[in-house]
């Protein structure tokens, strides 16, 4: 199991996590959720107590995942595949351009 700290300005906003089972769950912070209800990451990932679920990676997350040759640079940089797209998630998403960023959750 993989995850990373998904914050939004400087806030830690929540989790995503890949399962073990290759599923992806995204679940926003306790103290993010009383403090900042309004401040969604994206449309699509409102502000709540539950837990995300999806078979693939949430869209949202994919779309902050380098393309073309910037992509191709990443994954060979960092030796990962281009089709592991929580690892690349993990490497190339700690300053992205914007208001949320992915730190690699290491304990």
């Amino acid at each position: 199991m993989r995850s990373g700290y998904v914050y939004y300005q400087d806030i830690l906003a929540g989790i995503l996590t890949e399962t073990d089972e290759g599923e992806y769950e995204f679940a926003y912070d306790a103290a993010y959720i009383k403090y900042h209800p309004r401040d969604f990451i994206t449309f699509s990932l409102p502000v709540s107590d539950k837990v995300y679920r999806e078979k693939r990676l949430f869209p949202f997350f994919e779309g902050l995942i380098p393309e073309g040759w910037l992509l191709e640079i990443a994954s060979k940089n960092w030796k990962i595949n281009r089709n592991d797209r929580m690892g690349l998630v993990l490497a190339c998403c700690k300053n992205c351009i914007g208001a949320v960023s992915v730190i690699p959750k290491t304990d």
